[in-house]
């Protein structure tokens, strides 16, 4: 029987607990033990249901065109529940000058694939929608200029928009996703699929009119979740996990190797196993391998911010009107503390109760970090009160959810994945070993859930 150590039960580290599972009830001489310091769960995937309010405290959805989260959804009998964003209603707005303005239609991240939609924007400036014209007619230059190298986000859109464009769309965006700085986010760690359209296109406008050509069907919505919320998968994975590999309020002090096995130290015993899957967060990570490979946990350090989530749910819509769309982005330097708001019954159906409206704010960076060490009321207020600013006067909210997620959102630098491809050679050579979480090779549900079971899989690999 080989016995296999799962360090935090994140996304990452509860796929691979299920993964295994699933492998033992199919015949494999496994048994797992999942090591989880908190008492619940699913780490910042975690659904409230309250007064007919569906209210995510993490993660929303997940995104359509990478199949893995959807595929494990249907395995564990979730298919009917699978919904899509309203995207024939979607719109993403920007705070300028006070105001929200519209993103233009056919925007992919910053790259528009309609320009006549951008020149009717209010968003950009005349110099601006030259620059996105002009990008168009560079597509030789900036085919030949492409970089050899790893370069930063910043680097990557000024070259190709200039400032204006990353300022006011590019680096809100990534700030939302990655919480990080765009001067130090690694372009080809995080932006990959628009370093592959310069390559091959050299323009990345033209490159989405070449995809949009080429694809005649109907493009799927967006965002893809379920009907009464993430938590939903979570709890589905843990009620097929047997009760007796899950160890909560567990917290693994230390871990060693020697002669092919593995030890965990908690605070209640001493253990052996024959692997590890360590998907605690990077940076705790990072310390329990420091005495086992200096190196590794070099590579593994990297910076990490942190986020603040504030729902509010309201019983009458017709009290608290929102624009038409999926919420806003705010840049920095335009005077507010939020980094972005969704309006989450515009965003996806039956997220409400009758006549309800639910919204959600959230704060990053410093801000995220100032607010960490409030009380939940006086985060409620500060979001109450940043949001009155942008929306106007808002009503008594019936439900109000916060949550903090310290040190959650990992910057992937410049050279990330030159420091991974070295990363995944020390472990290979640490027999037993694999890492998970969202601090290696991607932070949405889909790339998580596809690296957990894949190291699942290969961790009995050679024993059957």
């Amino acid at each position: 029987m080989k016995r296999i150590a799962i360090v935090g039960s994140g996304i990452a580290g509860l796929t691979a607990a299920y993964e295994l599972s699933r492998l033992a009830n199919n015949g494999a001489a496994i048994e797992a033990v999942l090591f989880e310091s908190s008492p619940r769960l699913g780490g910042i995937v975690e659904t409230v249901r309250e007064g007919g309010f569906v209210i995510e405290c993490g993660p929303d959805a997940w995104v359509t065109e990478k199949p893995w989260a959807r595929e494990l959804a249907e395995e564990l009998g979730l298919g009917d529940a699978i919904i899509s964003s309203n995207d024939a209603t979607r719109k993403t707005y920007v705070l300028m000058d006070g105001q929200l303005k519209a993103m233009p239609d056919g925007m992919r991240m910053m790259v528009p694939s309609n320009l006549h939609a951008l020149d009717q924007s209010d968003l950009f400036s005349i110099e601006a929608k030259q620059a996105f014209h002009a990008e168009v007619n560079r597509a030789a230059e900036l085919k030949a200029a492409a970089p050899q190298q790893d370069e930063s986000v910043a680097a990557f859109v000024q070259r190709h928009f200039g400032n204006e464009v990353l300022a006011t769309i590019g680096a809100p965006l990534l700030r939302g996703v990655f919480g990080g700085d765009v001067t130090k986010l690694s372009v080809r760690a995080v932006m990959a699929p628009f370093v592959a359209m310069e390559r091959e296109h050299g323009s990345l406008i033209a490159a989405m009119r070449a995809r949009a050509i080429a694809s005649d069907t109907k493009q799927a919505a967006v965002f893809t979740t379920l009907q009464s919320g993430l938590g939903t998968l979570v709890d589905s994975m843990i009620a097929a996990v047997p009760k007796d590999w899950i160890r909560l309020g567990t917290k693994v002090r230390s871990i060693s190797h020697s002669h092919e096995k593995w030890g965990l130290e908690t605070s209640t015993s001493q253990e052996k196993f024959d692997a590890v899957m360590m998907a605690a967060p990077a940076h705790i990570a990072r310390e329990l391998l420091l005495p086992i490979d200096g190196r590794a946990a070099e590579l593994m350090e990297m910076d990490a911010s942190s986020a603040v989530v504030v729902a509010f749910g309201f019983p009458d819509a017709a009290k608290f009107p929102t624009p038409p769309g999926f919420g806003f982005l705010v840049p920095q330097g335009s005077g507010s503390r939020l980094l972005a708001c969704t309006f989450v019954d515009q965003k996806f159906a039956n997220r409400v109760p009758q006549n309800g409206k639910l919204i959600r704010a959230f704060f990053g960076g410093d801000a995220a970090e100032r607010l960490m060490r409030c009380g939940n009321d006086e985060i409620s207020s500060v979001a109450r009160l940043e949001l009155a600013h942008i929306l106007g006067p808002l009503p008594e909210p019936q439900v109000t959810v916060v949550r903090r997620w310290p040190m959650s959102l990992p910057q992937y630098a410049v050279g990330h994945l030159e420091r991974m491809q070295e990363l995944d050679e020390r472990i290979r050579n640490l027999s037993g070993l694999s890492l998970l979480g969202n601090g290696y090779r991607g932070v949405g549900l889909p790339d998580l859930i596809r690296d957990a079971r894949t190291a699942a899989q290969q961790s009995i690999e050679g024993d059957k």
